[in-house]
C-alpha cells in the first residue's frame, strides 16, 4: 500500500508492526516479527532515512514511531510535489515536440518588432490578411491614424470577416465609440465593454497575436508577434474569457431613456459613482439622507437599466451623462 512513497512490503510491515505497539526494544520487535536480522536493520534503515521512528532515551533503549498522519503526509506530499514537476516536465516535453513535428523554431514563436513604421505596418497587415475572423482588445494609447483605421476596418468587414473588438470602460467614456461603431455593428462586428483591459490585443484568424511589450506604455513603438503555439492558444483564451465576461455595447436599436436629459442631481450622482465614491459619502455631498440617496439610485438604475454601478456608469457614457474634461474623440484601433 505504501509502496508509493518508497516503503516496500518487507517495510511496511516493520513500520506497522511499530504502529501497532507500545514501544518496542529491537529485540521485542524481532520476537513480533518473523524475518531474519538483516531484513529487519535493512527495513530499520529505510524507515530511519525516512524519519519513521526514533530512538527513546532510557534503559533499554525503545523504538517509538513517528505519527502517520503527520510523517506519511509529508512523505505522501513530497511524493506529489515530484509528480507535479514530472507531469511540468511532461508537458514541456510535449510543447518542444510539438514545435519539432511542426518544423517551428522555439526561437521563431515570439518575433519583437521595432521601430514605429514597422509597428504600423504590422497592424496594417493583420487587417489585410485576415480571412476569417478578427478579435481585438483596445485601448489607449494607439498607432494608426484615424482615417487609416476606419478605411482598414471597412475594408476587412466587406470582405465578410468577422469582427470582434473589446474596449476598457475608460475608452468609452473618453471617445464616442457608439458613432464609430453604429454602422459596422449592423453588419458582422460585435463590440463588448470591459470594467479594465489587462492589455491591448490584435489577433488574425488563429494565425496571428500583435500586443505590446510593455505593460502600460504611453505610446507603442516595439511590439510582440505571437505566432502559432500554446503562447497564441492562451492568448485566444484569454480573449474569449473576457468576451464572456464582457458587457455588450448597446447598438443603435437601443430603446430611447424615458429622460435623455438626466436631472443636475442624478447627473452627480452618476458622476460620482463613476468615480468611486462611497454611496454614503455621496449622499453627504448631495445632501440627501441615506434612504433617499438609496431610493434615488435604485430609480436612476432601473431607468439605464443597469444591475451594477459599472453597468450604470457605463449606460450613462452612452447616453453623454458623464463628461470627462480634456478628452477629444480619436478612432480607436
Amino acid at each position: 500500500m505504501l509502496e508509493i512513497i518508497g516503503l516496500d512490503t518487507r517495510t511496511q510491515m516493520v513500520y506497522e508492526t511499530l504502529v501497532n505497539s507500545p514501544p518496542l526494544t529491537l529485540e521485542e520487535l524481532r520476537q513480533e516479527l518473523t524475518i531474519s536480522e538483516a531484513d529487519l536493520n535493512s527495513a530499520l534503515d529505510d524507515l530511519a532515512a525516512r524519519g519513521l521512528f526514533t530512538w527513546a532515551r532510557g534503559h533499554p533503549r525503545r523504538l517509538v514511531p513517528a505519527p502517520p498522519d503527520v510523517a506519511l503526509e509529508i512523505l505522501l506530499l513530497e511524493q506529489q510535489q515530484q509528480i507535479n514537476q514530472a507531469r511540468l516536465f511532461t508537458e514541456q516535453l510535449a510543447e518542444r515536440h510539438r514545435l519539432a513535428s511542426s518544423g517551428e523554431n522555439p526561437a521563431d514563436v515570439i518575433e519583437v518588432i521595432s521601430g514605429r513604421a514597422a509597428v504600423t505596418e504590422s497592424i496594417e497587415r493583420v487587417f489585410r490578411d485576415a480571412r476569417t475572423q478578427i478579435r481585438l482588445i483596445d485601448m489607449h494609447p494607439y498607432v494608426l491614424a484615424p482615417e487609416i483605421l476606419t478605411s482598414l476596418h471597412a475594408e476587412t468587414l466587406r470582405r465578410g470577416v468577422s469582427y470582434r473588438a473589446l474596449y476598457d470602460v475608460e475608452t468609452v467614456a473618453s471617445l464616442d465609440l457608439r458613432a464609430e461603431t453604429e454602422p459596422a455593428t449592423a453588419g458582422s462586428e460585435q463590440v463588448r465593454v470591459l470594467p479594465a483591459a489587462p492589455t491591448k490585443l490584435l489577433m488574425s484568424d488563429d494565425r496571428l497575436a500583435l500586443l505590446p511589450i510593455q505593460s502600460s506604455p504611453h505610446e507603442i513603438d516595439s511590439i510582440a508577434a505571437v505566432h502559432p503555439s500554446a503562447v497564441l492558444e492562451a492568448l485566444h483564451s484569454l480573449f474569449e474569457t473576457l468576451w464572456q465576461t464582457a458587457l455588450p455595447l448597446p447598438g443603435s436599436d437601443t430603446p430611447a431613456l424615458i429622460a435623455d436629459t438626466p436631472t443636475t442631481v442624478d447627473s452627480r450622482i452618476v458622476a460620482l459613482m463613476t468615480a468611486g465614491v462611497p454611496d454614503r459619502a455621496i449622499a453627504a455631498q448631495l445632501g440627501l439622507s441615506y434612504r433617499t440617496f438609496q431610493r434615488r439610485t435604485r430609480a436612476l438604475m432601473d431607468l439605464l437599466g443597469a444591475r451594477t454601478r459599472f453597468q450604470a456608469g457605463l449606460q450613462a457614457a452612452f447616453r453623454g451623462w458623464v463628461h470627462h474634461p480634456n478628452t477629444s474623440p480619436t478612432a480607436p484601433e
